[in-house]
């Protein structure tokens, strides 16, 4: 019985231990926007080095969620957990000598951190992928910049590990960070010196994230009131609006084109293969009859932004601009009652990131002989 009993105490003292030792590291944050992976090799070679010491623990975060099959099952990071950690990594994209835009809007979330000095004293350090290497230094001040508003203290690479890189290719490699420059063929990037430079910032970082931890305040914040956004993808089964399959072009043309975040859709009343109330309006079919072919030209368009969301109608972030076109004859002039069908709907659907800005006008023809047509553009993600 007293040999259970020293048994048992060896145990609880082990566990003890184990919780303190655990609690004594440091928890640092890695917390990236990464396009095609890039950023998120350099973010497992920040870890390493971070973990290296036995004295820190890394957690790798995103921003947002990616469709990226490299970067899908990554967690996505809140805003407000941020002042939890002892550290924060941040690494980013280039784009056009700035941060990401997945990364900038991520961070303009955090002026309730800011009003509230929650991550004031905080070490923090930046690491990115550059495509050509142009603007890299220019994207790593903008970093610097937003980080040093909030306070927090920044740690830079300097010079560390730069005399073993290999100067016959170029390399990513600054005082301020470390970078890859991913877009020059036949070679690996990042680079094996690449990587050696990453795990270096983070095992160097680490050790600044220990001397300081406990020194600033971890108090959680308080966040403010959260809007309520409704999965759009749900509501439509809720209120049994059934999207059509997505209609083929005609033509040498696609359905939709993407520019950057902005997608452009236009489509006619094509219902089952065929059009829905063809002819002119006061000629061929009524108003009910154009507001019937309006809805259904509206659901084409939704599912046409459907596809160019893949399927995810809640990456949508505004409907930007509706234009209805209709079949009239030259005196008719209540165009507008016919376009809210379409505006009605996509609000129904979208809630108020379907409000929009909208034209409409008659015209003497549409193709197909179609009563009315509708082009689109929206903004996504």
């Amino acid at each position: 019985m007293k040999k259970l009993s020293t048994v048992f105490v060896l145990i609880l003292l082990l566990k003890i231990t184990t919780i303190m030792a655990q609690e004594s590291k440091s928890k640092i944050l890695v917390l990236i926007h990464s396009d095609n992976g890039g950023t998120y090799e350099l973010a497992k070679e920040i870890a390493t080095g971070i973990e290296s010491s036995k004295n820190a623990t890394a957690v790798i975060k995103q921003v947002k969620e990616s469709q990226n099959p490299k970067l899908k099952n990554i967690p996505v990071a809140s805003v407000d957990e941020l002042p939890s950690y002892d550290g924060i990594a941040f690494g980013s994209p280039v784009y056009f000598g700035n941060i990401s835009t997945g990364m900038s809007e991520f961070l303009s979330k955090t002026v309730n951190l800011w009003t509230n000095h929650a991550l004031e004293g905080m070490p923090a350090t930046v690491f990115m992928s550059a495509g050509s290497g142009a603007g890299k230094e220019l994207a790593l001040n903008a970093f610097w910049n937003t980080l040093a508003v909030h306070g927090m203290v920044l740690v830079s690479n300097g010079i560390r590990g730069t005399e073993t890189v290999n100067k016959a290719i170029p390399q990513g490699n600054t005082v301020l960070g470390v970078t890859s420059i991913a877009s020059l063929k036949d070679v690996e990037r990042p680079t094996k010196d690449e990587r050696a430079l990453a795990e270096l910032q983070g095992k160097n970082f680490a050790k600044t994230a220990a001397a300081l931890k406990g020194t600033f305040s971890k108090k959680p914040i308080t966040a403010g009131p959260v809007e309520k956004t409704e999965d759009i993808n749900a509501l439509l089964k809720q209120k049994n609006i059934i999207l059509p399959k997505v209609p083929q072009p005609a033509g040498n043309y696609k359905p939709y084109v993407r520019a950057g975040n902005l997608v452009f859709i236009n489509q006619v009343a094509l219902k089952d293969g065929k059009i829905l109330n063809p002819g002119k309006l006061g000629v061929d079919v009524n108003e009910e009859q154009v507001k019937e072919a309006t809805k259904a030209t509206m659901l084409n368009v939704i599912a046409v932004l459907k596809e160019a969301v893949g399927g995810d109608l809640n990456r949508v972030k505004q409907c930007v601009q509706l234009t209805g076109i209709f079949n009239t004859k030259d005196d008719y002039t209540k165009h507008a009652d016919l376009m809210n069908t379409a505006s009605d709907l996509t609000v129904e659907i979208l809630g108020e990131k379907g409000k929009h800005a909208r034209a409409t006008l008659g015209a003497s023809s549409i193709p197909v002989n179609s009563s009315v047509e509708i082009q689109a553009v929206f903004e996504v993600e």
